[in-house]
C-alpha cells in the first residue's frame, strides 16, 4: 500500500520538476519512360497501440529506445503480438492539451489508447474537476472509435494542500470505475522517490525506472491485447 511518507517523497519529487508485393500478373510489356510494369499494393495496415502522455510517456532524457512505449513494443514483439506501438507524448503537456491533439493522436487503426496525462495539471495545481472532465473526454471520444482505453494514475504534490492531494489520486480511481476501464493504479509506482530509479531532476525514470514501469503497466495491458493479433 502506498503509505504517507512514500507518498510525500513521490510527490515531492514530482514538484521539482514541472508508428506487398505487386501484382503477380504481368503487365503488358511498356517503353522505359512509362510507368512501372506493376503498381504497387499498400501493405497491411497493423493495429496500433497509442500512447497519450506527457514526458513520463515521450522518455524524458533517455534514448528513444528506453522510454516505455518503445520498451512495451519489445516486449509484444517477443512474444509474438503484431502491433505497432505509437508514443504519443509531449513534455509538459497537460490533461487539456492531450485532449486538444487527441483526433490526429488516434490516425490509423489503433485499439488501444494507454492515457497518461494529468502529472502537469497536479503541479500547476489546476482544477481537479477540469482534469477529470479532460480525461473522461478523452475516454469518450476513444470508446467512439472503438478504442479500448487503459488509464495510469498520478499524484499531485502536497503543496496545494492535504484536500487537494487527496481529491487528484481519487480522481483517477473514480474515473476508472465511472467509464470501466482498466486502471494502473500510479503510473510511477516502485520508482518515484527511489534516486537509484530516477534522473537527476528527481522526477523522470532513468532507463532502469522505465524498465519496471514497463513491467507493472504490461500486467495491465496484456488482458487487453487481442490473441488474434499474434
Amino acid at each position: 500500500m502506498w503509505r504517507p511518507l512514500r507518498t510525500l517523497i513521490v510527490v515531492v519529487a514530482l514538484t521539482a520538476a514541472a508508428c506487398s508485393p505487386g501484382d503477380p500478373q504481368a503487365a503488358p510489356a511498356v517503353t522505359a519512360a512509362a510507368a512501372p510494369l506493376t503498381a504497387p499494393v499498400p501493405a497491411a495496415a497493423v493495429p496500433r497501440i497509442v500512447f497519450l502522455g506527457d514526458s513520463l510517456t515521450a522518455g524524458y532524457g533517455l534514448d528513444l529506445e528506453q522510454a516505455v512505449p518503445s520498451l512495451i513494443q519489445k516486449h509484444l514483439d517477443a512474444e509474438g503480438y503484431r502491433y505497432e506501438v505509437v508514443n504519443a507524448g509531449v513534455s509538459g503537456d497537460t490533461s487539456a492539451g492531450g485532449l486538444r491533439r487527441l483526433e490526429w493522436s488516434l490516425d490509423g487503426d489503433v485499439r488501444i489508447l494507454v492515457l497518461e496525462l494529468g502529472a502537469n495539471d497536479g503541479l500547476r495545481g489546476l482544477p481537479v474537476a477540469d482534469t477529470k472532465r479532460n480525461l473522461k473526454t478523452i475516454i469518450g471520444k476513444a470508446k467512439e472509435r472503438g478504442i479500448a482505453v487503459l488509464l495510469t494514475g498520478m499524484e499531485a504534490p502536497p503543496n496545494y494542500g492535504a484536500a487537494y492531494t487527496s481529491d487528484f489520486r481519487r480522481t483517477f480511481r473514480d474515473l476508472a470505475g465511472e467509464e470501466h476501464v482498466p486502471f494502473m493504479t500510479f503510473y510511477l509506482y516502485g520508482v518515484a522517490g527511489i534516486p537509484g530509479l530516477n534522473l537527476g531532476d528527481g522526477m523522470h525514470p532513468n532507463p532502469a525506472g522505465s524498465k519496471i514501469i514497463e513491467t507493472n503497466l504490461w500486467r495491465v495491458l496484456m488482458p487487453m491485447l487481442d490473441k488474434r493479433d499474434r
